[in-house]
Order: structure tokens, then sequence, then C-alpha cells
């Protein structure tokens, strides 16, 4: 038996999040250590390590919401990019980061990575939310 990943845990309602997006097959939340701002994990609901052993199904429905979210992060931050990083390492745990940028900016963790306090991640949060 698998024990159940922190994303699991979340998807399950035992860990709370600042969820943006739900479906039947992924989950989209606010990064609780953001890189950039609206730092934005899309997860797949099956707990699987690697992208690349998602079923089909799953897959495609994890790039469809990939693709939903960093439309609306572009839109509501007013961004000229979303970036995409898959580390694959931290949680094992198919996940995709999303990074809303502009030219000229670096995506990696800095000293201007974003300190946010609850109340800042619930209204960034209210926000992002796509009904």
């Amino acid at each position: 038996m698998t024990t159940d990943s922190i994303f699991t845990k979340i998807i399950k309602g035992k860990i709370p999040c600042y969820k943006i997006y739900e479906d039947e097959l992924t989950i989209a939340f606010l990064d609780i250590e953001p890189t950039r701002y609206g730092h934005t994990l899309v997860v797949s609901k099956k707990q699987v390590d690697q992208y690349i052993d998602l079923p089909e199904e799953d897959y495609l429905a994890l790039w469809h919401t990939v693709k939903k979210v960093a439309t609306r992060l572009r839109d509501v931050l007013d961004t000229e990019r979303v970036g995409i990083v898959i580390k694959g390492v931290d949680v094992p745990h198919t996940h995709v980061h999303l990074l809303p940028f502009n030219n000229g900016q670096h995506l990696s963790k800095d000293a201007d990575s974003p300190k946010m306090t609850s109340e800042e991640f619930s209204e960034l949060a209210a926000k992002l939310h796509i009904a």
C-alpha cells in the first residue's frame, strides 16, 4: 500500500490549500513557498510519481488543466508569460509548477521571491479562482 503524498492529503481535504481550480481528475492551488507571485501547482488526482507514467486520460486532463490555469494566470496577473517546470523530485506525485513572469525575469527562487501572508494567499486564490 502506498502512503498518501502531501498532495493526496490536500485532495482528500486533510490538509488545506489555496485552491484555484478542481475537476474530476486534477486540482490546482497556490504554492505556499512561491518562486514568483502567482506560483501555482497543477496536480493529477491520481497519485503517480512520474507524469510519463500517468494513464492517458489523466495525462491529457493534467495538460488541459495546465493550459486553463496558465491562461488564467497570464490574464489576471497581466504577465507576458507563464513558465512550466516539472522537477519530479520534491513530492512523488505528478505535478506541474506554473510560474507567471515577464521577459527578463528569472524563474528560480531568489531574494525577490514573494513572502505572503495567509490573507494575501486567500485574496490571490479568490482572484484567480476558475469556476
